[in-house]
């Protein structure tokens, strides 16, 4: 079945190239010229992707994102200035789930397209991890402590559920992003510290409680089996 993809821009001439390239790869690419025009396409439903660009006039692509995150789960790919760091981290802390520098090379951008959609995609075995009282479903793509379901973003979700299949080991930051399925993204340490700050707060990390995703000097990052 065709991927229905929406690319959010106001790039008339991209948007015609980007679809002429995809049809032939089973992905059919439906264009919204501006932020409102996207945000109410995909209320409509029937996307399973969104291209969003950051650089548009009126509703800019970060404002388009916040919007879409209190509404939807749709997987994002952020099309950003090349070189601009501060876009990436603002983007995937607002719960992109790829990004992609310009100008936009078809072939990479559908390479981007199939690996956020196997990321997430559900898993053909419903297995739970347990570490502690954390307990993550794989399949479902959800996590929780007791009772409470943990509201996460994509990015976090899929770095939590990395540490928690390597419970008591210690990940390097490099190590932890390629586990989180996102090899295919060079960000700086600064990213990756940003990304599992906000897990930490999620998890419950602050005060006094025991400490879940420890920090080991030098070294990266641990889930501990049991909190202390």
């Amino acid at each position: 079945m065709p991927v229905r993809a929406l690319l959010i821009d106001d790039d008339p001439k991209l948007a015609g190239l980007l679809a002429r390239y995809l049809e032939p790869h089973e992905v059919r690419l439906a264009h919204a010229p501006d932020g409102r025009a996207g945000l109410d396409r995909v209320a409509e439903g029937g996307v399973d992707l969104v291209v969003l660009d950051v650089m548009m006039p009126g509703m800019d692509g970060l404002d388009v994102l916040r919007r879409l995150r209190e509404r939807s789960a749709v997987p994002v790919i952020m099309l950003t200035a090349r070189g601009d760091e501060t876009d990436r981290v603002v983007g995937l802390e607002l719960g992109a789930d790829d990004y992609l520098a310009k100008p936009v090379y078809p072939r990479e951008l559908l390479a981007r397209i199939r690996a956020v959609l196997r990321r997430v995609a559900p898993r053909p075995v419903d297995q739970r991890i347990r570490v502690a009282d954390l307990e993550i479903d794989p399949s479902g793509r959800t996590a929780s402590i007791g009772d409470s379901v943990l509201d996460l973003t994509a990015l976090e979700f899929d770095l939590l559920l990395a540490l928690a299949e390597r419970a008591g080991r210690v990940l390097s930051r490099d190590a932890l992003w390629e586990a989180a399925g996102r090899a295919d993204t060079t960000v700086s340490d600064r990213t990756v510290d940003v990304h599992v700050s906000h897990l930490r707060q999620k998890l419950g990390d602050d005060g006094k409680a025991p400490k879940r995703l420890k920090t080991v000097r030098g070294a990266g990052y641990v889930l501990v089996r049991e909190p202390g």
